[in-house]
């Protein structure tokens, strides 16, 4: 905003006002008037510097996640924080009585034992914060010996772990609350209070689905694939528990009666006519070409919740120009064309409760 006034900007503008004044005065570099107005131009420039980046800390649109944090507490608005990740273990012999608050190592990371699920399986949390616990199942060890223990395995992801919520988020759901006004059991109020949920990574509302007051809330989890029933079950509670449906002893209004589903998956089978490079074939670039095709469902799949509006509901659409765009990225591939999906040399709408996943396939 200030970039035209600079240092010598400033001093040419007081050296004038000094001429101005009287002009006898000398003012020539080296003067007594010059060598006291130097100094001081530097300061004013830096003064100017600082009113920059005041007026950028100012606004939502350009404030740094410090500020932008200061300016969304107004609202009432705060990130939302880390939250770590709850865990399916299995323990062998089941008939062996696991302590809560035992601790277990797989990888890098510890987890401690928080609820008995059923005989021999067990819910774990794991101790580090974030995204990073989603990620790692198998055997564990005890970080205390267990006299009859056999085998300790993770098996199963109930609850994402999330990381805190990154800046550019903050900051598009400060402007929303302008826009949505979320208030007393509308289609924002419920966007807001589901979102704010562990492991929920998006949702759909659909209003008067089955008839006045019926509401159905169908979620994504945090890593944008199908949520477990934990996180189902867990939601439900929270909304409109089922024994109390109706009675307003979730965050759902009284006389909402509450149905939260998880997104399903539609897998999606791709053929297209490959022209690999000298040295390469279909076998050599497997592994890129599904990590290729696993990154674009993915990326869509973090749109998923954008899709419905107050007027339409449409599915993510996926994109013969964007496979072969980016497998012609993959080391190997010279060409591609003739691409189908599902059976099909078109893109592909998926249905608008169900996420892509990939099927097989196939280069020839």
């Amino acid at each position: 905003m200030y970039e035209s006034i600079t240092q010598e900007v400033i001093l040419n503008r007081m050296l004038d006002r000094v001429r101005a004044s009287n002009p006898e005065i000398d003012t020539r570099e080296g003067s007594l008037i010059y060598d006291a107005l130097a100094p001081a131009s530097i300061e004013l420039r830096l003064m100017y510097i600082e009113f920059d980046v005041i007026m950028n800390e100012t606004f939502a649109d350009t404030a740094h996640r410090e500020w932008l944090i200061k300016r969304c507490s107004e609202r009432g608005i705060i990130p939302y924080p880390a939250k770590k990740a709850i865990l399916k273990g299995v323990f062998t012999p089941d008939t062996l009585e696991i302590t809560i608050g035992e601790r277990f190592s797989l990888e890098t990371l510890n987890y401690i034992v928080t609820e008995k699920i059923s005989a021999g399986v067990y819910k774990l949390e794991c101790e580090t914060v974030g995204s990073s616990g989603n990620h790692y199942f198998g055997a564990m060890v005890p970080i205390n010996y267990i006299p009859g223990l056999e085998t300790a395995t993770l098996t199963e992801l109930l609850i994402p772990g999330e990381d805190e919520e990154v800046t550019e988020d903050l900051r598009k759901r400060y402007f929303s609350s302008f826009r949505d006004n979320p208030y007393g059991g509308n289609i924002a109020d419920y966007k807001e209070k589901v979102n704010a949920i562990q492991g929920v990574g998006g949702v759909k509302v659909y209003p008067v689905w089955n008839g006045g007051g019926t509401v159905k809330l169908v979620i994504i989890d945090s890593d944008f694939k199908p949520p477990t029933a934990e996180l189902v079950t867990t939601v439900q509670t929270a909304v409109d528990p089922v024994t109390n449906s109706g009675q307003g002893v979730g965050v759902a209004p009284v006389g909402h009666v509450v149905t939260v589903l998880g997104v399903q998956q539609e897998t999606i089978n791709i053929t297209a006519n490959i022209t690999f490079q000298d040295g390469w074939d279909y076998a050599a670039c497997k592994g890129y070409i599904e990590e290729i095709i696993d990154n674009y469902f993915t990326e869509l799949n973090k749109t998923w919740a954008n899709t419905r509006t107050l007027t339409t509901d449409s599915g993510l659409i996926i994109r013969v120009s964007q496979i072969e765009t980016r497998l012609l990225d993959v080391a190997g591939i010279l060409d591609i064309e003739n691409t189908t999906i599902n059976s099909v040399a078109a893109n592909f709408t998926v249905d608008a409760v169900k996420i892509p996943v990939r099927g097989t396939i196939n280069g020839y």
